[in-house]
């Protein structure tokens, strides 16, 4: 295993709020992109968007941060943060 691979966590961070998945999609994509994290989206409806997110914690917890501050057009209530067990090992 490699120091990358000890150091990566997978998190379901479940959002909540008045989202506008239109625009707020493809900004979570990117803002993943530019922390370097590995991203899937599990979950979208105007109200909640569920991802999954791999990488260094101290770059997921950049990645709420992120969200919170979002795009204008969103109003994000709530970040649920859950750790992902298994996968690869």
């Amino acid at each position: 295993m490699t120091d990358q691979d000890q150091s990566d966590f997978r998190e379901r961070m479940t959002i909540v709020g008045e989202l506008d998945a239109a625009s707020f999609l493809p900004w979570i994509r990117r803002h993943a992109a530019k922390l370097g994290l590995a991203q899937a989206i599990a979950h979208t409806s105007p109200d909640r968007v569920e991802l999954d997110i791999t990488g260094p914690v101290e770059l997921i917890d950049m990645m709420e941060i992120g969200c919170l501050l979002g795009p204008i057009d969103v109003w994000v209530e709530t970040i649920h943060r859950t750790p992902i067990h298994g996968g690869a090992g």
